[in-house]
């Protein structure tokens, strides 16, 4: 008995990208926009391309999101769709600059003042004494030592 490993007739494919490619049938243009159905409503809403691939949208090209039409009695909303490639702006930039500084700022800590005796706690029960500080759900505990 043999055991089969990899095809070795395999063609490398050069179908696969990572662009989001039209989903309608053998068009292989990249998509533009993303059509998504509003059932209750009886609507069509072609928008901008959707950050991530969705199981109940269709990513549409150019030419099929400029043709498209709906089904008689149903509403089709057309959302400003930019077809050309997208840039990051000036803002954008700004943005992220001023996120990476504020990220590498040193944060300032603030002295928490050790609960009192018989204080409540945010739970509702007594204050642990061990307890010098919380943050969401973490809790900062004094050393058993000190």
């Amino acid at each position: 008995m043999s055991r089969r490993g990899p095809l070795k007739s395999a063609v490398p494919s050069h179908l696969v990208s990572s662009v989001r490619r039209c989903s309608r049938t053998a068009c292989g243009r990249p998509a533009v926009a993303t059509l998504t159905y509003v059932y209750a409503d009886s609507t069509a809403v072609l928008g901008p391309l959707a950050t991530y691939a969705e199981p109940h949208c269709y990513d549409l090209c150019a030419v099929h999101s400029e043709r498209l039409t709906a089904p008689r009695g149903w509403e089709v909303v057309r959302l400003a769709v930019d077809t050309g490639p997208s840039r990051p702006s000036g803002d954008d930039l700004e943005a992220l600059a001023n996120a990476v500084r504020e990220a590498a700022r040193p944060q300032e800590r603030r002295p928490t003042p050790p609960p009192s005796p018989g204080a409540v706690g945010p739970s509702g029960r007594g204050a642990d004494p061990m307890e010098v500080a919380r943050r969401g759900h973490l809790r900062v505990l004094r050393s058993p030592d000190s």
